[in-house]
């Protein structure tokens, strides 16, 4: 089989290369630069939603056990077209990928993913109600840490809430910045049990007479 192609065209050889012309011209009048989509690098991996909820003030293990399972176990498992569900508890915010079936509508994928977050009253007033991220390609990979000798957690959380991430989020492709580890200016009121049974007063006294002065 092969002897009689190799043979053929070299019998054949000038209708073999005029068709090797007409088909690089064809190539040729196909290609349109200014319409094709280029992209450095090509999307690789398969659509996936991303949803985030903040909680300020609880540790990793809070965010897990009051957010991330109740999130990921009882409202998105079961998720049409989801082949996987992946999740990160970190110090103040829980993040929950939805990994769907390739070839799956990127729009699709969002719509069924909100369906599911509507039940989301149901579960403990710790934290702010979560957040699907915009669409974002596979490339993204970029994470800044804040240190410093002066100023304290709350000063830098502070000057990354209002001062870095907005410069971030404007730049040209950025489409979400998140922050880790943030902490807040927060008014705490401590109960010393002892003093309290002293002074005849109730924990139920001090939680009404704190909310009054709020």
């Amino acid at each position: 089989m092969v002897r009689w192609i190799i043979g053929s065209s070299l019998k054949l050889r000038h209708v073999v290369a005029a068709v090797a012309v007409l088909l690089m011209v064809f190539g040729f009048t196909q290609l349109d630069l200014e319409q094709m989509p280029l992209d450095a690098l090509p999307e690789f991996s398969r659509p996936y939603v991303e949803i985030q909820t903040e909680a300020l003030g609880l540790s990793a293990e809070e965010v897990e056990a009051m957010i991330t399972t109740p999130l990921e176990a009882d409202m998105l498992n079961g998720t049409p077209w989801v082949e996987e569900i992946r999740s990160q508890s970190l110090p103040g915010l829980s993040s929950i990928v939805l990994v769907f079936e390739k070839g799956t509508d990127i729009m699709k994928a969002r719509q069924v993913a909100q369906e599911r977050l509507v039940e989301t009253f149901a579960l403990p007033n710790v934290s702010k109600p979560p957040t699907m991220i915009n669409p974002v390609s596979s490339t993204r990979a970029m994470v800044i840490g804040l240190t410093s000798d002066k100023l304290s957690l709350i000063e830098m959380s502070v000057l990354a809430r209002w001062t870095i991430l907005p410069r971030l989020t404007g730049l040209p492709g950025v489409a979400n910045v998140s922050i880790w580890g943030e902490r807040k200016w927060q008014l705490q009121v401590q109960v010393n049990p002892e003093k309290l049974q002293n002074q005849d007063v109730t924990l139920m006294q001090v939680i009404k007479t704190a909310g009054n002065a709020l």
